[in-house]
């Protein structure tokens, strides 16, 4: 099932990154850059985020549900449970971001 574009929207809003936060279609799904840098993925109506070694995020990645972003890949972490607390999910994109490029 490929992910709804009021997903999307969902997403952008709940995280309250107004213009740092954009997205683009990506294999019929869709990829998360927080000012530029790859953060997250939604798939099938899932939010995932990006593997990183940050070590000051808001909620350990242990702690988040794991699966794959499609069969075959690595598991990533799932943030569905983050998308009604938008200080955490903004945090845990914010920090991913810092870890991952800037």
């Amino acid at each position: 099932m490929a992910t709804d574009r009021e997903f999307v929207d969902y997403v952008l809003e709940q995280a309250g990154l107004g213009t740092r936060l954009t997205f683009k279609r990506m294999f019929g799904e869709y990829g998360f850059y927080v000012d530029g840098v790859i953060t997250a993925f939604a798939a099938d109506n899932s939010l995932f985020l990006k593997a990183s070694k940050a070590t000051n995020l808001p909620v350990p990645l242990i702690d988040l549900p794991q699966r794959p972003l499609f069969p075959g890949s690595k598991d990533y972490a799932v943030l569905d449970e983050l998308l009604d607390d938008s200080d955490t999910l903004q945090q845990m994109l914010l920090n991913s971001a810092a870890a991952l490029g800037r």
